[in-house]
């Protein structure tokens, strides 16, 4: 992870790209499609037909026929060029066209194809996409509630120092585009809790599990509501690796830690609210 992204230098919908592409990762969808799709077009006669590229002149681009230079590498020039001006959403367009191309899905490159999708979730995954493909669609994973969950959270826990750096752990944990360690991000999720926890009793040593009853008293706040928190500690505790760490492999993912994170944040900013 960058600098940039640990520091909070970018934002957490620069770090989850929603709505947003960093030219990184339009760069690498680019080059996937290309090594993969387009290269071999290259090496080509000039002037040769290739159904592919006529589909992305024509279907994609809208652009005559009659248009297409002659010369290959000067066509995949215009073609990139196009798409890496283009706003955000339409590279994921170009994905999805690309995807369902009648070209594309002939049984002949059904092998290329699924090394191509496994080469595009890992690019979305590694960059912190709020996108993902399923059945040849471009999906949302990410919602604007969640991002604005985690933005709340950490404005809202600006006089809470100890409580504001779990959860820049856990985003940072979870988002680490090199490194990510998910059991750890839920781990410094839960502990945000625990630590605002301890600060609205005034207990520096009390767990959650103990601090829930408490609060629900103090507060009075609704009794099936504080359940549903003690659950969720009860999770952490019961998974491999969350909170007393553990030998067993775990197979948690990206979409674990941000539940968690987000599961955590709305509690924190519940909790903050409720208590003022």
């Amino acid at each position: 992870m960058r600098f940039s992204e640990r520091y909070r230098y970018k934002t957490v919908r620069e770090i989850i790209q929603r709505e947003s592409i960093t030219e990184e990762l339009r760069n690498r969808i680019w080059s996937a499609i290309y090594s993969n799709f387009l290269r071999e077009y290259e090496s080509l006669p000039y002037n040769t037909h290739f159904q592919l590229i006529d589909d992305i002149f024509s279907d994609f681009l809208k652009k005559p026929l009659d248009n297409l230079s002659i010369v290959q590498s000067s066509i995949i020039k215009e073609i990139r060029i196009t798409i890496c001006k283009s706003p955000w959403y339409e590279i994921y367009d170009f994905l999805e066209f690309i995807l369902n191309n009648n070209y594309i899905n002939q049984r002949y490159y059904q092998i290329k194809k699924d090394n191509f999708l496994a080469e595009i979730e890992k690019i979305l995954t590694e960059e912190n996409s709020a996108y993902r493909v399923i059945y040849n669609q471009i999906v949302e994973i990410t919602s604007e509630q969640e991002i604005q969950s985690i933005e709340n959270a950490l404005e809202n826990t600006n006089q809470y120092s100890g409580v504001q750096q779990h959860l820049n752990q856990a985003l940072k944990l979870m988002s680490d585009r090199q490194n990510p360690n998910y059991s750890k991000s839920m781990h410094d999720s839960i502990s945000a809790v625990e630590g605002l926890a301890r600060l609205l009793l005034e207990d520096d040593s009390i767990t959650l599990g103990k601090a829930i009853p408490r609060i629900r008293t103090k507060y009075e706040l609704h009794p099936t509501l504080m359940e549903s928190l003690n659950k969720l500690y009860g999770y952490t505790s019961d998974e491999a690796g969350v909170r007393h760490g553990s030998a067993q492999e775990s197979n948690l993912s990206y979409i674990d830690a941000k539940f968690m994170l987000v599961a955590c944040t709305n509690f924190i900013n519940y909790l903050i609210e409720k208590t003022k």
